[in-house]
């Protein structure tokens, strides 16, 4: 059954429905009344699907799935309607993706049939809404076509009056592949723009990729942390509305002014009048307290069809919305409500928070610097880039959003950057975000390689999809940045495709490149100077703001990737580069053995079985011997695959936390660090911290310690180490650090203590050693330097400085005990060490279990307690749990290469 709103509905929710005759009495006295208001249908159920008959008659499939109707998710796709029956495999277990890559060549049809009440068939007014159409659709509806649609990011509304009648309504989408539809003009084309990644499956050309000429997620067509799934479907709701008086359509709150002293807004109500007439706005305001006022009230003259009313609100003494870290995260409310005569036809709600925002782009003697400034505070950005959720985002819930985004917050990051190559997040993401204090950099969704904004046409297509996500998005308070897209700037200049296309065809190029201006450093910009209601806006990540150099860490942002991309740079090289701030970085790691054995079993896990590359995406499969390469460099050679993934993981964490250290030891000239990446699209070998069930790698923990409010940086760098404490406090902390020399066993060679008084927002030297100063004629390879800090109010952050490769340090046989406890406040884990335990990863199996910390470094004798929660029995935890260190997993054994042991 179709969901249906109406204001009749909302009367008898508030008043209940007690006799028949309190309901007659309802009924005539709103009867007229709600002739007038708004009348919504969510066109959720009943809906079918099949594959279409190719022209020849036959479907794309070898075994066909054949041509008959079935039932439909809605929203969905159509690879999850093909999984809900049967007709596929799991697209995430094993090795399927090239058995499926048919699904992204055949046109599909999707159906279903819907009532529209007297009042929807009467109306002056009925608008059909597609919130998401992946991609090139044709809509009919009664037969009738109303739409042809060519962009899976807009939002589609189709006036519908008078096309709507009793009885049942057919509403019919016709989806094509959008390989084929686009192909045939790629292979025209004499020189090609660049693309991102060619299938190696054979559906389309390795020299003609269509992804970039189509407005459809760039993921689907295989990224290297994603398989290849073009899909298809009708991935956000789909609405019926009917209105005989005036519709908001938006509500907009516009934030003029915002400090500690007052807020002044700007609420403008963008309403469709089907009736002219004199009607009253009334803006209702709902403070964090919940106390609900009436905001701004005037009595307005609408014409016939759309205007925009603007409503000045002062708000005294704002409680201001500010990022993890530096404040609270008060959320205000703002309703309009519509009236016309004695009854209210329309309203709309909003929720937000109220803070100032800059990017700040001050120059200064080295260049200009790159900084959030929120509510006139200078924010050092810490956190990530995220990726889709999901290869099929219409099964994407606000659960695993939230997972994923609490996930960060609790690693205390305050920026999330939204990457230009999936798809523009739902709501849920930014509510989520605003709860969390989480900064959002928004990306436009171009991922990579080049886009044919020579054509006009399709300029036009992404400046009406950019107007449509930014009216749907600019009163989230998370959102701080608007960026063009992801690495195309630098593609052209640096990545050889620029010059390669000026020497084939000079003319062609110019109009690529001026194409490429006009887009992204006009038309965009322009969009955001319009509708984002004063948020700041970037052409690409990276760049200098279109300055003829980009990529460079004087100025603007940066992505570096010569550590990973380029074999001979080892991790310390991160050291070499101090940016204003950087926005990609990062290194490889498989997720934890629970999480690989949802898609491979044990029998096949090696780092060259077919199901094993499957799933690693960098380098087509062959990024396993780039893994390989970075931990030989650390730690030597693997025994085993299960030590192959448990040292990925120690390799990426303590990598990405050296990088993030030196960022934030490097402010105010560094004033952001977010690494690549925060979440998985699908289980299997990547860059990020969480994988696709939630889990956390061993980099997530890491990151909560190196991304603390307050904490140690000590940076080792040709044989000297910097000591170095950063704050992100608005005031300032007293604490104490102390410097411990001691070898493997404990025995201590220098322990001294000083008192510090730490400077806000700020980066401060403590000290300077070399080698010599810290080890006198102590053996390297045995020796470490500790170094804490304690401070008030904060938890304690610690740095231990090694002086020689793991590989090269000579482990003491460590026993290490672990012990389960049970008291009022639930379970927990005593963690010992008899000497130092480096990469202390503990585990319990297949059981569902939360773990407090993990990831640890033990100092001999030293005693940590973690927190335990887990619905096991405690017998099934103690004998599931495993704990490893690092000394146990350094071997000189030859890494099995093609066994089948594990």
């Amino acid at each position: 059954m179709n969901t249906r709103f109406t204001t009749l509905a909302a009367i008898h929710r508030v008043l209940g429905i007690r006799t028949l005759r309190l309901l007659s009495l309802i009924v005539l006295s709103v009867l007229a009344a709600g002739a007038q208001a708004v009348e919504v249908s969510v066109l959720d159920q009943g809906w079918e699907f099949r594959q279409m008959p190719a022209p020849d008659g036959t479907t794309e499939k070898e075994s066909s799935v054949g041509t008959s109707w079935r039932a439909a998710s809605m929203p969905g796709t159509v690879h999850t309607d093909l999984l809900a029956h049967g007709l596929i495999p799991d697209p995430y277990v094993g090795a399927p993706e090239a058995g499926l890559q048919w699904i992204g060549l055949a046109d599909w049809e999707y159906r279903t049939t819907f009532q529209a009440t007297t009042g929807m068939r009467d109306a002056a007014r009925s608008e059909l809404t597609f919130e998401g159409l992946d991609t090139f659709a044709e809509v009919f509806l009664n037969g009738e076509r109303v739409l042809e649609a060519d962009n899976a990011f807009r939002t589609w509304r189709i006036p519908v009056q008078g096309r709507l009648r009793e009885g049942g309504n057919e509403l019919r989408v016709i989806l094509r592949s959008p390989i084929r539809r686009m192909l045939p003009h790629v292979q025209d084309m004499p020189y090609r723009i660049a693309g991102n990644y060619p299938s190696p499956y054979g559906d389309e050309p390795k020299d003609a990729m269509t992804a970039n000429f189509v407005r459809k997620p760039g993921y689907h067509y295989g990224w290297d942390w994603g398989p290849r799934y073009v899909t298809a479907g009708l991935w956000r709701p789909v609405r019926l509305a009917s209105w005989n008086a005036a519709r908001v359509d938006d509500l907009q709150l516009r934030q003029d002014l915002v400090d500690e002293e007052v807020a002044n807004v700007t609420a403008i109500a963008t309403v469709d009048a089907a009736k002219p007439g004199n009607y009253l706005m009334r803006v209702w305001q709902t403070a964090p307290n919940g106390r609900r006022t009436v905001a701004a009230e005037q009595r307005i003259t609408l014409p016939a069809g759309t205007s925009r009313v603007p409503a000045p609100i002062r708000i005294e003494r704002p409680q201001r919305w500010y990022p993890a870290g530096y404040g609270a995260q008060p959320l205000y409310v703002f309703e309009a409500e519509l009236a016309l005569g004695t009854q209210i036809v329309d309203t709309r709600r909003v929720r937000t928070g109220l803070r100032s925002v800059e990017l700040s782009r001050k120059a200064d003697g080295k260049g200009r610097e790159f900084a959030f400034v929120v509510n006139d505070i200078p924010v050092f950005a810490k956190g990530a880039n995220s990726i889709p959720f999901d290869m099929f985002p219409s099964r994407v819930t606000p659960a695993q959003i939230r997972r994923v985004l609490q996930s960060a917050a609790d690693a205390n990051m305050n920026m999330v950057r939204s990457w230009g190559g999936g798809y523009y997040e739902s709501d849920a993401f930014y509510d989520i975000a605003a709860e969390l204090g989480l900064l959002v950099w928004q990306d436009f969704m171009f991922g990579g390689g080049m886009q044919p904004a020579y054509d006009p046409a399709f300029r036009a297509n992404v400046v009406a999809e950019a107007q449509d996500q930014i009216r749907r998005l600019r009163n989230h308070p998370s959102i701080v940045l608007w960026c063009g897209n992801n690495e195309e700037e630098i593609a052209w200049k640096y990545w050889g495709h620029g010059k390669t296309l000026k020497e084939a065809d000079p003319a062609f190029a110019d109009r690529v490149w001026n194409g490429y201006v006009q887009l992204f450093d006009r038309d965009l910009r322009g969009v955001v100077e319009a509708e984002a209601g004063g948020i700041a806006y970037w052409p690409s990540s990276p760049s200098d703001d279109m300055a003829e150099t980009a990529n460079t860490p004087t100025s603007g942002d940066m992505h570096y990737w010569e550590v990973w991309g380029n074999p001979a740079r080892a991790p310390a090289a991160y050291l070499d580069i101090t940016p204003r701030f950087m926005s990609e970085y990062g290194l490889q790691a498989w997720p934890v053995p629970r999480t690989i054995d949802h898609f491979v079993g044990r029998q096949e896990q090696r780092i060259d079985s077919p199901v094993i590359e499957a799933h690693q995406k960098f380098l087509a499969g062959k990024g396993n011997e780039r893994l390989l390469h970075y931990i030989r460099m650390e730690f030597g050679e693997p025994r085993d695959f299960a030590d192959f993934v448990y040292l990925s993981q120690v390799m990426q964490a303590e990598g990405i936390g050296l990088a993030a250290r030196h960022h934030r030891a490097s402010q105010p000239y560094t004033m952001g660090s977010l690494y690549w990446q925060l979440n998985d699209v699908w289980p299997g070998a990547s860059w990020s911290g969480v994988d696709w069930f939630g889990r956390w790698k061993a980099l997530q923990f890491h990151a909560r310690r190196f991304f603390a409010p307050v904490a140690l940086a000590a940076l080792r760098k040709d044989a000297s180490t910097t000591i170095t404490v950063v704050s992100d406090r608005t005031t300032a902390r007293q604490g104490e650090w102390r410097l411990r020399v001691m070898d493997l066993e404990g025995r201590t060679l220098r322990d001294e203590r000083r008192q510090i008084s730490v400077k806000p927002l700020s980066a401060t030297r403590l000290a300077s050693y070399n080698d010599g100063e810290l080890l006198g004629s102590a053996d390297p390879r045995r020796t470490v330097a500790v170094v804490d800090l304690s401070v008030d109010g904060e938890a304690p952050s610690r740095e231990i400085v090694y002086f020689t490769e793991a590989k090269n340090i000579d482990w003491p046989v460590s026993r290490v005990q672990a012990g389960l406890h049970r008291d009022a406040n639930g379970t927990s884990l005593d963690v010992v060490s008899d000497s130092l335990a480096r990469a202390v990863w503990i585990d319990f199996g297949d059981l569902d279990v939360e773990i407090s910390d993990n990831a640890l470094t033990l100092l001999p004798g030293e005693r940590v307690r973690l927190r335990i929660k887990s619905n096991a029995a405690p017998e099934a935890l103690r004998s599931s749990l495993h704990v490893r260190t690092l000394a146990d997993a350094l071997s000189t054994t030859s890494f099995p290469r093609s066994t089948a042991s594990p």
